[in-house]
């Protein structure tokens, strides 16, 4: 098998794929769809809002904004422990608004 290419997807749009597909499902892709079934916290739709109001913050990329997406961080040091293996520096500021746009969706 030879990969094409790689991006970046929350548990919502992952389920959505599965979902998709569902009689194609091997025993491994219908054990993740029952895992995103149950712990997919946003919908399609939210996930596409909350992505544009998580672009205002310029320095997130894909991965990280699929991270604050899945995990929805309550305050500083939630998010301070996704983000402490990325090489990453946020300002006070950036972190304001991220916690504020979080709380919009959460």
């Amino acid at each position: 098998m030879k990969i094409k290419g790689e991006s970046y997807v929350t548990r919502a749009e992952a389920k959505r794929i599965l979902a998709a597909k569902k009689r194609e499902l091997g025993y491994e892709q219908k054990n993740a769809l029952e895992f995103l079934s149950k712990f997919a916290k946003l919908g399609v739709k939210g996930i596409e809002e909350f992505s544009n109001e998580l672009n205002a913050v310029a320095k997130l990329n894909e991965k990280q904004k699929a991270i604050i997406m899945d995990f929805l961080p309550k305050n500083e040091d939630e998010l301070n422990i996704l983000f402490a293996n990325e090489i990453l520096t946020l300002s006070a500021d950036d972190k304001k608004k991220i916690l504020e746009i979080t709380k919009k969706f959460a």
